[in-house]
């Protein structure tokens, strides 16, 4: 149902440095880029998630309540996501950790200050 969600940025190259990161530990590169416009994924192949300068020309601002919930496969490449995302500008927002019976997650915002989380389910 969902294609892809866009994030804004006030310095669209510091943002591409962390979504390149972070993108790549799931081994997704880029499927669109221009000066303004960048997004992450595979056509036709699930979500992806695009990085933009606000086209109103106004600063980006951060959503208050909006995450995006990375699917990770396995607690590992949660704590990899997490490692990459601090060690490409981002800051914490939860540590990695089970959080109830059958989710176990790490929060963190990018450096635009979008909160993100990378997860992985064991129940469902």
């Amino acid at each position: 149902m969902i294609g892809y969600v866009t994030l804004g940025t006030n310095d669209l190259a510091r943002g591409v440095k962390f979504y390149d990161a972070v993108c790549g530990e799931f081994g997704i590169g880029r499927m669109m880029d221009d000066d303004t416009f960048i997004a992450w994924g595979i056509p036709g192949g699930g979500p992806g998630i695009g990085l933009t300068k606000p086209l109103d020309g106004n600063p980006a601002t951060v959503g208050n309540g909006v995450m995006v919930a990375l699917e990770a496969k396995d607690e590992a490449q949660v704590q990899r996501i997490y490692d990459i995302a601090l060690a490409n500008g981002g800051t914490c927002e939860g540590p990695p950790g089970q959080r109830f019976e059958g989710f176990y997650a790490a929060y963190f915002r990018d450096p635009d200050g979008n909160k993100l989380n990378a997860y992985m389910m064991t129940f469902g």
